[in-house]
């Protein structure tokens, strides 16, 4: 990791600080303290809730930690560790129907979907399915906290952090027009990226707004760089919004259906944040997206991104399906654009002599409040020691 002089050249004030040091770009070890800094210990993004039906087991490599999202036959959705508690065997190796049990493929031990140890077979000997030794109250999965907001599935892995409402307070306060309506997830909507680049550049990237003219010149052609302002929330989020948004229309002149009872700040605007660690979130008049980093290591990001809709009909009508299908198709496009320049910011981040860059203060700020956040948790340990 950066020693601890780099990391607060990064707290400094916008016009003089530097930003993060390379170390925490493309060093393995720096990647796992981040791991346990950054997203362990905070509420990260996981996994969206829409890909999960009843009855169904979902398995995710969160940062190295082996997690599996299940959703009883009830609707209610939990994630766990994804290992037995027997021999630490992985449970699920792919996404599955499970039906009412996770069963561990070594001995089959089973787990309900609530977690509980419900089956042991032949552990007390053949035939013997019980011992006074295996106390299947106290050999349940290890469930990991978790919260679903707006179609994103939380996780909050060591389990010590304010509950969920507290760590996301400033972004639900600052969308709480949008929070009465359900976001829908449209049909067809979901696409990936799999990107050579650190996830934190990701975030970065998607924060400010300064490179719009160069790197998205049509969007910069209607919302203009001028358009544009920030959003800082030290601590919690950062990103910009425009005042000139321009709904989809199709060619016979309709539009998909507005969230009702939006103020009058929506009729031509939108807003964009990186709600710290690793989730991206757009909101529009008309529909709204998530994309979800999941970090795979220093140098590789899957960029999961899906679309939602205000009605049952938009999101998944036929009326609409061309519609949505122009959306996606618009929305990977401006994605897709970013990504020469994460890519490119990767590759810079091996010159020995890169000192982490500098900030412009007029154009940077939701960055540099990114970059304060990173390098104030990462300090917490070296505080906690002296």
């Amino acid at each position: 990791m950066a020693d601890t002089a780099s990391l607060n050249h990064v707290l400094g004030p916008i016009d003089s600080a530097r930003g993060l040091p390379n170390e925490h770009y493309v060093c393995e070890q720096t990647f796992k303290e981040e791991a346990a800094a950054l997203l362990f210990s905070t509420w990260a993004a996981l996994a969206f809730a829409k890909d999960l039906l009843p009855g169904e087991a979902m398995p995710l490599d969160f940062a190295g930690q082996p997690l599996v999202a299940v959703r009883t036959r009830e609707g209610a959705l939990k994630v766990f560790q994804n290992v037995c508690r027997h021999r630490g065997m992985i449970l699920v190796e792919e996404k599955k129907m499970v039906g009412g049990v996770l069963r561990c493929p070594y001995h089959s031990w089973c787990y309900a979907l609530t977690g509980e140890l419900v089956a042991t077979p032949h552990v007390g000997g053949p035939g013997y399915n019980a011992h006074d030794a295996i106390r299947r109250p106290e050999l349940g999965l290890v469930e990991v906290r978790s919260r679903v907001w707006h179609d994103v599935i939380f996780v909050n892995v060591e389990g010590q952090a304010p509950d969920f409402e507290v760590h996301a307070a400033d972004a639900i306060a600052r969308w709480q027009e949008f929070e009465p309506h359900p976001f829908l997830a449209g049909a067809d909507s979901s696409f990936a990226f799999d990107v050579a680049c650190n996830w934190k550049l990701a975030v970065e990237n998607y924060c400010e707004s300064y490179h719009l003219p160069w790197v998205h010149p049509g969007l910069n052609s209607y919302s203009r760089l001028e358009d544009h302002y920030h959003i800082e929330a030290p601590g919690c989020f950062s990103g910009q919004g425009t005042r000139v948004y321009r709904p989809m229309i199709s060619e016979d002149g309709r539009r998909f259906p507005d969230f009702s009872g939006l103020s009058a700040q929506w009729d031509q605007g939108a807003e964009y944040i990186a709600l710290y660690p690793n989730l991206l979130l757009g909101v529009h008049r008309d529909h709204a997206f998530a994309i979800i980093l999941e970090p795979r290591g220093p140098a590789r990001t899957i960029e999961h991104v899906a679309l939602y809709y205000t009605s049952q009909d938009a999101a998944e009508g036929g009326d609409w399906q061309e519609m949505r299908a122009r959306n996606t198709e618009m929305w990977h496009a401006v994605f897709e654009e970013d990504l020469f320049v994460v890519e490119g910011m990767q590759k810079g981040r091996h010159a020995s002599g890169f000192d982490g860059g500098r900030f412009s203060p007029a154009m940077d700020g939701p960055t540099h409040c990114f970059h304060q956040w990173v390098a104030g948790r990462m300090l917490r340990p070296a505080l906690a020691a002296e």
